[in-house]
């Protein structure tokens, strides 16, 4: 019995070990999504899109609604005497509603204005997710960590570990010089300017 225990600890303990050194080491990546969407062409004109939406749908509906709603209450003041309790009641309701949509529209407008520019950078988002989705997969990150959650105090983070800028390799955009420059010199594929 002590023979077969003693095997046991043995199998186990040397299989525990087999098991730690082979073990991948972990790599962590970061990505910065505000950061690589700027880096797409033709991105600023979603900015002119989103003011004219403000303007001319956001706007020209609170106009509507403002009008809808002095209109409805003039004509409330003018029969509400004459007015049945029951269809009193049902204007009263209906005018309340009108005034706490209008009171509240800032709060309305500004979920109508996030949600046309989430469907506005939609295509441009399913481009980059898909694009880190094969960086991850091919420099095998066991994590990746969001660039603006990262400590400013324990800087600088590895650059050859930023995602944003090997995605928009992927996705050949254009980086800036400068970034271009310390890319190269990080990885090995420029040479250091003298």
């Amino acid at each position: 019995m002590k023979k077969i225990l003693f095997v046991c600890v043995v199998i186990a303990s040397s299989f525990l070990m087999t098991n730690t050194s082979s073990a991948q080491a972990v790599k962590i990546g970061y990505f910065d999504e505000q950061q690589t969407l700027s880096l797409f062409p033709g991105i600023g004109k979603i900015d002119t899109l989103l003011e004219s939406y403000q303007r001319d749908s956001i706007g020209v509906e609170y106009q509507y609604r403002l009008s809808d709603f002095q209109r409805r209450d003039s004509i409330y003041k003018k029969d509400s005497a004459t007015m049945p309790a029951k269809a009193r009641e049902i204007a009263e309701k209906e005018l309340n509603q009108l005034k706490y949509t209008l009171i509240n529209w800032q709060q309305i407008g500004q979920q109508m204005y996030e949600a046309k520019m989430e469907q506005l950078l939609s295509p441009y988002k399913q481009k980059m997710y898909e694009a880190l989705k094969q960086v991850i997969a091919e420099q095998k990150y066991t994590y990746v960590l969001n660039a603006q959650a990262l400590s400013v105090y324990a800087q600088p983070w590895p650059l050859l570990d930023n995602l944003s800028i090997r995605v928009a390799m992927k996705l050949k955009l254009p980086l800036p010089k400068d970034v271009e420059d310390a890319w190269k010199v990080a990885s090995g594929t420029g040479g250091a300017k003298k």
